[in-house]
């Protein structure tokens, strides 16, 4: 069950009580409400840590360790604007190289630069330290496309069998 069909749930015997509208009111809300600190997935294997309009972007700990040894990591330029599902840098490893994807349509606002001299830190610190950049989103609403943690932990388990 998503959080945003849970706090409807949570509000609906409240609401009720009180003589007010349930569900078309506790969407309106939930989708008004600026997203804090929020992390979502791609089926590709990147996240999006969302706080407000900004999505800290980077590769996942599943894709950095099919990925081996990290050797490279291509970026973006500041005030480049990407379209969901566009690609905007590229993973080298020892193994292989994979294009990195936008979880959501935006404009670059920074860049871990640290990536450069230190592109093997992808594979310790993935979903920390080793973002990729950050994007201000331009439509909130494309985050309803992609996955939370539990149904990406499901997506990485149907993967790997």
């Amino acid at each position: 069950m998503s959080a945003a069909v849970m706090f409807r749930s949570a509000l609906r015997p409240a609401a009720q009580a009180a003589g007010r509208r349930t569900a078309a009111a506790s969407t309106t809300l939930c989708r008004q409400a600026p997203r804090m600190m929020s992390t979502y997935f791609t089926p590709a294997h990147e996240y999006g840590k969302v706080d407000g309009k900004i999505a800290t972007v980077g590769i996942t700990d599943f894709a950095q360790a099919a990925l081996g040894d990290i050797v490279f990591v291509d970026l973006p330029e500041i005030g480049d604007e990407f379209e969901k599902g566009d690609s905007f840098g590229s993973v080298e490893s020892v193994k292989a190289a994979s294009d990195v994807y936008a979880p959501v349509s935006g404009t670059i606002t920074e860049i871990n630069g640290v990536l450069g001299d230190e592109p093997g830190m992808v594979n310790s610190h993935a979903e920390s330290d080793a973002w990729f950049v950050k994007i201000e989103m331009d439509d909130e609403s494309e985050l309803d496309d992609l996955m939370d943690a539990g149904a990406y932990k499901e997506h990485c388990e149907k993967e790997a069998h």
